[in-house]
């Protein structure tokens, strides 16, 4: 279970640091441009993206960083939690707009950060 679980917080980490840096310096209108996928970014103010990608990437490190340090690993737990509330707004926005693909895609993501929250406070935690 802790191996699964280091595996699924590395893609996790990896995920939301690319998608929180491209919020953070690539400019909404180029990122809407990328795929078709993307074109939510419109829908949303450049500093309501900007606090977005702020949130993924302070995610991202909380989710890895606190346990390889070995400093308060008990925030492990908590940014994979609020990863999940992150996700759980993308999927609703996701099915609002009509998007189901995508919104598959964010659930899975949403499902994958609830089950490192769940695994790290009760299945497999860092401190007995």
């Amino acid at each position: 279970m802790n191996i699964a679980l280091w595996i699924i917080t590395g893609l996790l980490t990896a995920l939301y640091l690319f998608s929180g840096f491209g919020k953070l310096f690539v400019p909404r209108e180029k990122m809407a441009q990328m795929a078709g996928a993307a074109r939510w970014v419109l829908d949303f103010k450049p500093g309501t993206l900007k606090a977005i990608g702020a949130l993924e990437v302070l995610g991202a490190v909380g989710l890895i960083m606190p346990a390889l340090l070995g400093i308060a690993p008990v925030l492990v737990p908590l940014a994979a939690s609020g990863l999940t509330l992150l996700m759980a707004g993308a999927v609703s926005m996701r099915i609002r707009r009509g998007e189901t693909k995508a919104a598959l895609v964010d659930g899975s993501y949403l499902a994958l950060a609830a089950f490192v929250a769940i695994g790290r406070f009760a299945l497999e935690p860092f401190t007995g």
